[in-house]
């Protein structure tokens, strides 16, 4: 009786071994089912303007779908994993095999013009490599007139593969056949595998683009921040931005979009916030308070506020708090533009060592550029320079935002109110949180260069 139950186990283990093998490990036997998943469509110049593949009248493999469902991190970016039931199996080879016949009617051909003129891409998943594509394109006539609506028929997929990996995938189209109600085409795929010599490791390698990321260029900005702030020296967050994103969420359910957060998915959001996020600040607060004990100012300080003398506008904290920003600004612009042709326009940002340099000389500008403020209106015999110092420091933000909306306007092509929301939504946290850093830090600054200045002077 127990051999035959420690066989029966061995035979679960084996069992459960095989079913975790594949997308889990990445290693496969020879024919072994290798499974293409569907993801999304959307809007090429509209990145955040997702919806489910099959909204798209596309022959659903069945109608119960299998889906792969992720983590947070998949569910806050819009993914949704459908199993395409494609046949593919790893080293055999597919001349071209139909998927299905897709009838055509007028309510489909209207919906899939529709997306073509708007430029609609889709996105697919093998062993966690995406294959990206376009539902189908307008074509003209040698005068350029007459465009006519085709959709891409055929799906060729080429897999490199190490031994028992995969390596690299890579999606072209071709069959394009026209747009007409009442006819019916074959949506067709074949795969192709060929061997390479990349190892695992450096897989994700294709997908970076080294020319766009130059160093030269990163060390140009650098360098020249450096030059630019010389010359020009001598010349409540998380609801905030619950707010916005539920705003932005409402939009999105409405498109009935992929972007859209499922309730669920908000409440563990806000689960984290309000067992994780908010204990820690109730406890650093109470940690901090008594850590730092009785007030120890260097010098004593009257209780009756002294009047303070008129000042020239320069000198006013509104005036010192708006400008306090541009050094800061100045010192990171250029690598704004990298960071939001990462996030807008589907490019793998990889230079964290270059950001990382540009957040110390973001980190060292603004304290020393909110020291120099500060003196400015300690000289002109105004105390309030608490609040100034935070605001100056803080309105670099205000500058990337504007940024921004230069960056929408003159290097993107995206349209549309759900896109445009999104955009500027998303900016509008990233900005927040920005400027509640840069605030915090030119408060702390001048904190340390007040109590320093002040501690061996003679206060009356």
């Amino acid at each position: 009786m127990p051999s035959s139950t420690g066989a029966v186990l061995l035979l679960l283990v084996s069992l459960l071994a095989i079913a975790l093998a594949s997308d889990s490990d990445h290693k496969y036997q020879a024919d072994e089912q290798v499974t293409l998943w569907v993801n999304k469509v959307g809007p090429y110049n509209n990145p955040q303007e997702t919806y489910n593949y099959f909204s798209l009248p596309f022959c659903r493999p069945s109608q119960n779908d299998v889906h792969k469902w992720g983590g947070l991190g998949e569910v806050l970016g819009g993914n949704e994993l459908i199993d395409s039931e494609i046949p593919i199996k790893f080293l055999k080879n597919v001349d071209r095999n139909v998927i299905c016949k897709l009838e055509l009617d007028e309510a489909k051909v209207k919906h899939f013009k529709d997306a073509i003129e708007s430029s609609y891409w889709f996105e697919f998943f093998m062993d966690d490599l995406p294959l990206w594509g376009f539902v189908g394109e307008l074509h003209s006539d040698k005068n350029g007139e007459n465009a006519k609506h085709v959709l891409y028929t055929h799906k060729n997929i080429v897999v490199k593969y190490n031994k028992d990996q995969i390596i690299h995938v890579n999606l072209t189209q071709d069959n394009p056949r026209p747009l007409e109600a009442g006819r019916t085409v074959d949506l067709t795929y074949s795969v192709q595998w060929i061997p390479t010599d990349i190892t695992f490791p450096r897989r994700f390698d294709v997908y970076l683009d080294y020319p766009f990321f130059e160093h030269q260029i990163h060390w140009f900005s650098i360098f020249n921040s450096f030059m630019m702030c010389m010359v020009l020296t001598a010349s409540l967050f998380p609801f905030l931005c619950f707010g916005i994103g539920f705003l932005l969420n409402t939009i999105a359910i409405f498109y009935g979009s992929l972007a859209a957060i499922p309730f669920g998915t908000m409440v563990v959001v806000f689960v984290i916030w309000g067992f994780i996020s908010f204990p820690l600040a109730l406890l650093g607060t109470v940690v901090g308070r008594n850590w730092s004990g009785a007030p120890n100012n260097p010098c004593r300080v009257k209780t009756i506020p002294r009047p303070i003398p008129e000042k020239k506008w320069y000198l006013t904290p509104s005036v010192v708090s708006l400008m306090g920003g541009l050094l800061p600004f100045g010192s990171i612009f250029i690598e704004m533009y990298f960071v939001f042709t990462s996030f807008w326009n589907y490019k793998v940002y990889y230079v964290y060592g270059f950001m990382l340099l540009v957040f110390v000389i973001l980190v060292i500008v603004t304290v020393c550029v909110t020291i120099v403020g500060t003196y400015f209106l300690l000289n002109a015999e105004n105390y309030h320079w608490q609040w100034t110092s935070f605001f100056s420091a803080a309105s670099t933000a205000v500058y990337v935002y504007l940024y921004s909306i230069y960056y929408y306007y003159v290097k993107t092509k995206m349209s549309g109110f759900f896109q445009t929301s999104f955009y500027f939504g998303y900016t509008m946290m990233f900005c927040l949180g920005l400027g509640i850093l840069c605030g915090a830090v030119g408060f702390l600054g001048s904190n340390l260069f007040v109590r320093r200045i002040y501690r061996n002077i003679k206060c009356d």
